[in-house]
Formats: structure tokens, C-alpha cells, sequence
């Protein structure tokens, strides 16, 4: 391929336009406000907001970050300055932006969700909503609204109802049958799946007998998920036609391009933005390079092509 041949990065995702397949995961990358003045935010596929929940979260109590090898733990807790300030504040700045933005809606219970999926929907500033069933409903004695496929598609149903723009639902492992999850959200209304979120687990100090966070137990990211990450994109890609945002321990543009060999049709960049918040451009730089090294005109070839190849 001739070097002066274009590649097109472009992808569409639910009628929705990005100029490359890379955005950065909710809760990595704040609201964009924090990145903005060492990232050159409209280099990017798309921005997934930090969670907005009806009320101010305060949030977990320190620590609520612990280090692993090949990962991190977090216990963050939702912590936001709740819906009315998001909106006075921060999606104004947001949706001046000339990328798409999605609103990582989360709650305690089924009338939060609504509420606050339904008022970023009516405020015309928001692309996407992307919703977050790793949430306890305390009017069910604590459940996860991710713990069960039937739990979660009437969750799904009743937003559904009140959102207008495109709405996709972010799948953690410890549903047990990802698929069947999968299939429950799409048939009550979702758009898109993200896919996937963090695994719980735990760490300890042995010295002194006590767990590394102050909640005991965190949500597992980095490196060390990916290859999980892989076979459940490829599984929930198989099984559904619906357009899948790729994540989990993408520290390489290598690991992005799995993805999407394996079904993702974008991919987010997640715990790597911590340590290096200029990673996404990097990796898509590394994309670039090696869709013209292998003589493939778009990123959005890639999509499918583990599946295409006879897997």
C-alpha cells in the first residue's frame, strides 16, 4: 500500500459519528476537565463521563486505591457532585466539545435511574447514555441490578422509555452468564453494549491482617483482565447484533485492535489513563500504523476479523 494511501478511522456507533474507534472509560479521565490542559481532548473517538447519580456521592472512604500486579484495585463509591450540578456545570463545557459524549448514568435504585437517564436525555447535550447496573438497589435488600438478567432488563425497560438519544448498558462479569445478560438488555431496549466492567476482588496486608481498602473490597482493572475481557466481547459479539465498546486492561494499541478483532466496534481506554493520560493517542497512533503496515483502508475492517478468519 502506497504511503500516501488515507485510512479511514472513522467509525459509527448507533448513527452516532466518532473520528477514530477510541474513548476512555467513565471514572478514568474525570469529566474531561481535569485532562484538558495536557490532552488534546478533540484527538479522541469519544469521552465517557465519571458516574452522575441523582444526589451527591460522597463516595468510599480512603483508601479506596491499591495497586496489583498487572491491575488496580478501586473503591471509589460513585463519588459525583450529584445531577443538578452536572448539569448547571459540567455538560455545558462538555457537549462544546466537538466529540460525542456518554453520560455514565448510576443510581440505588430503578427512580433514580430514570430520573436522571430522562433529564440528561432532555437537555439535548449528551450523545449517549451509558448505564451502570454494578449498582446495589436498596429498595431489594442490596441485589445488584447486574446480578440478575430480569432485574436488569426492567431496569433497562423503564429508562428506555424516558431517553431519547442512544442508550447502552455496561455489563460486569459477575452476572454469570454474560450472554444471557446481554440478550435481556438488548430485548428490553438497549442500543449498544459496553463491555467490560470490573471484577470484584480484594487484597490484604499481611503484616498487619487488614484489607488494603477502607471497603474492603474493589473492582480489579488493568492488564490482568484483558484476556477475560477478549472472550467476553468475542461471546456477547457472536450473540447479539448490536454494536459492542470493547474495554478492560487495553495497555497497548495491540489490545485495542483485539478487540475489535474479536467484535468490538470501539474500544475505551481505562486504568492505563492514570498513569499515562495520553495513552489514547498513543494507541491510536499505533492503530494507524499498523492498519497501513497490514494494507487495511479503515479501522472499521478490523471489527469482526477474528470471527471473519474462521474462528
Amino acid at each position: 500500500m502506497g504511503e500516501d494511501k488515507r485510512i479511514n478511522l472513522e467509525v459509527e456507533l448507533s448513527g452516532i459519528r466518532l473520528r477514530n474507534p477510541l474513548l476512555v472509560c467513565s471514572g478514568t479521565y474525570g469529566n474531561g476537565r481535569e485532562y484538558a490542559e495536557w490532552v488534546d481532548l478533540e484527538m479522541l473517538g469519544g469521552l465517557m463521563t465519571k458516574s452522575v447519580t441523582l444526589e451527591p456521592c460522597a463516595g468510599n472512604p480512603p483508601p479506596r486505591l491499591w495497586e496489583t500486579p498487572c491491575g488496580m484495585l478501586n473503591s471509589i463509591g460513585l463519588e459525583n457532585a450529584g445531577l443538578e450540578s452536572f448539569l448547571a456545570g459540567e455538560l455545558p463545557w462538555l457537549s462544546a466539545l466537538p466529540l460525542p459524549i456518554w453520560v455514565n448514568v448510576a443510581g440505588f435504585s430503578q427512580r433514580e435511574y430514570v430520573v436522571v437517564a430522562s433529564e440528561i436525555s432532555r437537555s439535548g447535550m449528551a450523545d449517549a447514555i451509558e448505564l451502570n447496573i454494578s449498582c446495589p438497589n436498596v429498595k431489594k435488600g442490596g441485589i445488584h441490578f447486574s446480578s440478575d438478567p430480569r432485574e436488569a432488563a426492567d431496569l433497562v425497560e423503564k429508562v428506555r422509555k424516558v431517553v431519547e438519544i442512544p442508550l447502552y448498558v455496561k455489563l460486569t462479569p459477575r452476572c454469570g452468564d454474560i450472554v444471557e445478560m446481554a440478550r435481556a438488555v438488548a430485548a428490553a431496549g438497549a442500543d449498544g453494549i459496553s463491555l467490560i466492567n470490573t471484577f470484584p476482588a480484594m487484597a490484604v496486608d499481611v503484616e498487619t491482617a487488614r484489607p488494603r481498602l477502607a471497603n474492603n473490597t474493589g473492582g480489579l482493572s488493568g492488564p490482568a483482565i484483558h484476556p477475560i475481557a477478549v472472550l467476553l466481547v468475542w461471546e456477547v459479539a457472536r450473540a447479539l447484533d448490536l454494536p459492542v465498546i470493547g474495554m478492560g486492561g487495553i495497555w497497548s494499541w495491540r489490545d485495542a485492535v483485539e478487540l475489535m478483532m474479536v467484535g468490538a466496534d470501539a474500544v475505551a481506554v481505562g486504568t492505563l489513563n492514570f498513569s499515562d493520560p495520553a495513552a489514547p493517542l498513543g494507541i491510536i497512533g499505533g492503530m494507524l500504523d499498523f492498519l497501513k503496515r497490514k494494507g487495511i483502508d479503515s479501522a472499521a475492517a478490523l471489527v469482526d476479523m477474528a470471527h471473519r478468519e474462521g474462528g
